[in-house]
């Protein structure tokens, strides 16, 4: 009797401690992912676009010198049909809701909760986006949209651009990612029939092969190098949120963890 009493009180410790040890290691990931930079960063930006007065004015002053441009542009003479080559998603979409639901539960990017996201069509206008695409559309100038979003996001993606009445929004307007997320091939086909004389975007590689999957160093040069392409052919809408000037931090290797980014992304800051 008093062994399995024995017995029995071995058991029940050995079952406390796994679940205290289960415990702990649950509060230990929780609690590294509640102060991930990657996972909680971008809450802080999706403010900033959300809430920042700042924010809005950076988006007029982009499409701004966006119409300026054309309107210089208009007056000279070309061979071909003119076009402009946009972005969508933080250039004419805003996505900030998605950041602040992934955030606040405490998760970081994922293809699924993208897509699901997106299937909503929920997202709002960038500031300045609609006013600027159906005034250059009014000036016989068509709107191509080059994007990264996937094929399965076509009918979701068509359905928001249409809802807010932006100009070309059909599907021979609408190229999405197919192998690559480089644009480069597909503002080629563009280019075949029309003259692309500004893009429209808030990644780098946006506006030119050159820029894709560079490290944060080649970046920086390759901007310096091209300054005065932008705000004359270039037009670039600010995103704090994502993009790849955070993919550049850690290499673009985005299987590393969330504490394996932030601890390249902190290595590389400077402090006092």
């Amino acid at each position: 009797m008093k062994k399995c009493k024995s017995g029995l009180v071995v058991l029940i410790g050995l079952s406390c401690m796994i679940n205290m040890a289960c415990r702990v290691q649950k509060v230990s990931s929780v609690s590294h992912s509640q102060n991930s930079w990657v996972v909680h960063g971008p809450l802080w930006g999706a403010v900033w676009q959300q809430k920042a007065s700042e924010y809005k004015a950076l988006c007029y002053q982009a499409y701004n010198i966006a119409r300026l441009r054309l309107d210089w542009i208009l007056q000279q003479p070309h061979s071909k049909p003119l076009a402009i080559v946009t972005d969508i998603d933080e250039t004419a979409l805003d996505n900030s809701p998605y950041a602040v639901h992934q955030a606040l539960n405490d998760s970081s990017y994922s293809d699924r909760s993208w897509m699901e996201w997106t299937a909503r069509v929920e997202c709002d206008t960038v500031p300045g986006a609609l006013s600027f695409f159906k005034y250059a559309s009014s000036k016989g100038v068509r709107i191509f949209y080059i994007t990264n979003r996937l094929e399965a996001e076509r009918q979701a993606t068509e359905k928001d651009l249409q809802r807010w009445n932006f100009p070309d929004a059909t599907p021979d307007h609408l190229f999405l990612k197919q192998a690559t997320s480089g644009k480069e091939q597909r503002r080629g086909i563009v280019a075949q029939n029309h003259e692309i004389v500004l893009l429209c975007g808030d990644n780098l590689s946006d506006f030119s092969a050159i820029f894709d999957k560079q490290p944060y160093s080649t970046r920086d040069s390759l901007t310096r190098n091209n300054a005065s392409s932008f705000g004359e052919r270039f037009i670039v809408l600010p995103n704090s949120t994502y993009g790849d000037w955070e993919a550049a931090l850690y290499n673009f290797n985005y299987r590393l963890d969330a504490a394996q980014k932030d601890s390249l992304i902190k290595q590389q800051l400077r402090t006092y």
